[in-house]
């Protein structure tokens, strides 16, 4: 007879940012995790406001759950993290994969962010491929999935799964590889990875954006149901055949609206940067001319 544990799930849709949070609970301990929770950012005001964390905090007061993780799947490009206010309430440990500190090597430099560790020490736990962790009774472990980000890793949570951004619904496919640090061909391989897990996981997903056809939004599937009707790499797709699909598509995809301001917070574990001396803290916006007549415009 099976001991697998089946873990309550509580799913949390932010429409501007097309984001699902979750937290995943032990009912017999009452332990909790938080999975990509959203900070609420408006970009035009440059204003933050904090009511997908509050969300996530009251049902978890409701239910009794004691936070006890705020985990990431990577470092997001299109919400920033509402994990430091999580921690700040809870006391819970902000998680990452190990490879984040590739990603702050990465964009350290293009943002000119000197207050910057890129050993990932904002964070307070680094996973390793293959790690095993804990939320009471139930059992965790860590996969490894790069291709969107060096990054990206999976939760496996008994049978469930929390993929981040490598796979999305079956109806519309998988994540774009073009960020920098990214790669097609890493992706599929990562993709091969969880479409090897056990047919009846669950996989619960970090954005939905409603296929062509579909009028609501969905967030769990399967392996399963992966594998056979995922439209980019459902059974038969080869590599070479998703490496032209994905590096085709991506190149007439538009930047993430929230990507600037996202990155640089994520990377700091959802850390702004440290204030000024005016007591105000700041995003910067790289500026870069697409030709010699616009970057004379930028120095005149």
């Amino acid at each position: 007879m099976s001991t697998r544990r089946e873990p309550l799930i509580h799913a949390f849709f932010d429409e501007a940012t097309n984001t699902i949070s979750y937290i995943v609970a032990d009912p017999a301990t009452r332990e909790a995790a938080v999975i990509d929770a959203v900070l609420d950012y408006d970009p035009n005001a440059g204003e933050v406001d904090t009511r997908s964390v509050e969300a996530i905090l009251t049902k978890a007061a409701a239910e009794d759950y004691r936070i006890v993780w705020t985990l990431e799947t990577h470092a997001h490009a299109d919400h920033l993290s509402g994990s430091p206010l999580i921690k700040a309430k809870t006391g819970a440990r902000i998680g990452i994969g190990e490879h984040i500190k590739e990603v702050q090597r990465i964009f350290r430099p293009v943002f000119n962010a000197t207050d910057l560790k890129t050993d990932g020490s904002d964070f307070d736990h680094l996973f390793r491929d293959g790690e095993t962790f804990s939320i009471g009774e139930l059992e965790g472990s860590i996969l490894h999935t790069p291709g969107h980000t060096p990054a990206d890793i999976v939760y496996r949570i008994e049978d469930a799964a929390f993929v981040g951004d490598t796979l999305f619904m079956p109806d519309f496919g998988t994540a774009r590889a073009d960020f920098p640090g990214g790669d097609a061909r890493t992706l599929y391989r990562s993709i091969q990875k969880v479409l090897a897990l056990p047919p009846e996981t669950r996989l619960f997903l970090c954005h939905d954006y409603k296929a062509p056809g579909r009028d609501h939004y969905a967030w769990e599937t399967t392996v399963a149901e992966q594998r056979a009707a995922n439209v980019h790499v459902r059974d038969g797709t080869d590599e070479g055949e998703f490496v032209a699909m994905r590096e085709a598509r991506d190149s007439k995809l538009a930047v993430p609206r929230l990507l600037l301001p996202s990155i640089q917070v994520n990377i700091r574990a959802g850390r702004f940067p440290e204030a000024e001396a005016n007591g105000v803290r700041y995003l910067v916006i790289p500026v870069k001319a697409k030709s010699q007549t616009a970057e004379m415009a930028t120095t005149a």
